[in-house]
């Protein structure tokens, strides 16, 4: 069980970062990819913070005890 929940850990942090790149770039804060589609794009930040918070959700199921 103990590496399941390693394996969540990680991907709740991968999810997290990657939810802040897509809110960042939905609110043209973050221009990199410079030829990124997603850039200004309004939608792309509420996707992201969706993303966000399911990896904080996963991240606080993985620290339980």
């Amino acid at each position: 069980m103990k590496i399941v929940k390693s394996l969540v850990l990680g991907l709740s942090v991968l999810m997290i970062l990657m939810g802040g790149l897509w809110i960042g770039q939905g609110l043209n804060i973050i221009r990199w990819p410079a030829e990124s589609f997603m850039i200004g794009v309004p939608q792309w930040s509420w996707n992201g913070t969706g993303l966000a918070l399911a990896g904080l959700l996963l991240f606080w199921w993985a620290r339980r005890p």
